[in-house]
């Protein structure tokens, strides 16, 4: 229901319609506790865990194809540093990750609970810890399929 509401938004946004995607912002914030701003691109097969709970997204953030976004996310700005996160397709962020500054998380790549990434992550890769670190590099026929739900 997140991401349909912010669909509408986000087509208004690019059509320019000045109100009404403000109000559907703000209907997601108050009805499921997400800050989904009408201009961040979202890709198709991305899931928010309950409904994205106590997640916040930078108005400039792109987010790829099938990525796995749990609660209490934080994809953001840094500050000292222009620019916003990229999360590329296939993606997993765990509970609580904070994303900060102008990063990329690379294709299939997993982020740890907690972990804070403020450089990139490269493919298949996957970093946990404060600030994160990348601990191991899957080959790409290793990668667990998150986007398969019994």
């Amino acid at each position: 229901m997140v991401l349909a509401i912010h669909r509408i938004a986000h087509v208004l946004c690019k059509w320019r319609v000045p109100v009404i995607p403000k109000i559907l912002k703000i209907a997601n914030r108050v009805l499921f506790g997400v800050v989904l701003p009408p201009s961040v691109i979202v890709g198709k097969g991305t899931l928010f865990s309950y409904q994205g709970l106590a997640t916040v997204i930078h108005k400039s953030a792109q987010i790829g194809n099938s990525v796995i976004i749990s609660t209490g996310v934080t994809i953001g700005g840094r500050s000292g540093k222009e620019g916003a996160p990229v999360i590329c397709d296939g993606a997993l962020i765990g509970t609580g990750a904070k994303i900060l500054g102008p990063v990329r998380v690379g294709t299939y790549a997993s982020v740890g609970a907690n972990s804070v990434v403020i450089e990139d992550v490269p493919d298949y890769a996957v970093a946990v810890g404060v600030p994160a670190r990348v601990v191991r590099i899957n080959k790409p026929e290793d990668v667990p399929r998150y986007d398969i739900f019994d």
